[in-house]
């Protein structure tokens, strides 16, 4: 049996959180352990209830996704961390091709592709997500616009042991911060050139609901890192044996 990988499930007040479960139990790699924590839920609790002997469920008080993500963190056990939303899936093979990649090319952190979906699970735009063809796309991509769906990331845990968890200051923007501190830090972050993450679109996704705080967090960000991004990308070309 391979490496134990946690897949955490922040879950609040999501409709779609029971597709979430069902796509992390059904990876076709084995050793998974499937976190699920509650952020202070009101509703939509009850479809959590069948899967509660399959996975582990922590309910916290209402504090944010980094939060609940960091929470999760805290609890895992696997050496390899996945994060998945509630109101999004992971195809089948995720884990398994994902970390079959990243095991052949001995690195810690990838992301995937995604398709783009609707409330019905229908495909509105498939391969969302720029395909990279190296390294160095991805740093210089980090210097416009954010590459990276969190929902996509496959990362050793001891890289938050090393460089930290995600800000709660951020509540919307968490992961973005959290791709700039690893990207500045040398902790490459490389693109597997599938797609094996839906991502949904609907009406009460934070996506849609929060699109100014959403703004006004990556201007925060940007302006700190970018520069820090922008240093450490002339270093690299100009001492490439430290690639």
């Amino acid at each position: 049996m391979g490496p134990k990988v946690s897949i955490i499930i922040p879950f609040y007040n999501c409709a779609f959180v029971d597709q979430a479960i069902k796509s992390a139990l059904n990876q076709t790699y084995e050793n998974v352990e499937v976190i699920v924590v509650d952020d202070g839920s009101t509703s939509h609790t009850a479809k959590i209830e069948s899967f509660k002997d399959k996975i582990v469920y922590i309910r916290k008080e209402n504090g944010g996704t980094a939060t609940a993500i960091n929470t999760g963190l805290f609890t895992a056990t696997g050496e390899y961390i996945a994060w998945l939303s509630s109101d999004d899936y992971f195809v089948p093979e995720k884990i398994s091709k994902q970390l079959n990649f990243m095991k052949q090319r001995n690195i810690d952190a990838s992301f995937t592709n995604f398709d783009y979906i609707n409330k019905d699970n229908q495909v509105l735009i498939p391969w969302c997500c720029k395909r990279f063809s190296n390294l160095e796309e991805v740093y210089n991509a980090y210097l416009t616009y954010n590459a990276i769906n969190g929902c996509t990331i496959l990362i050793k845990k001891k890289i938050f042991d090393e460089i930290g968890i995600f800000s709660p200051d951020f509540r919307y923007t968490h992961d973005y911060e959290m791709w700039f501190r690893m990207l500045v830090n040398g902790y490459e972050i490389h693109y597997y050139d599938e797609a094996l993450t839906k991502f949904r679109s609907h009406e009460k996704s934070g996506t849609s609901r929060y699109q100014n705080e959403m703004r006004e967090e990556m201007k925060t960000i940007e302006f700190h890192y970018r520069p820090l991004l922008q240093k450490y990308i002339n270093k690299s070309q100009s001492n490439p044996s430290q690639d």
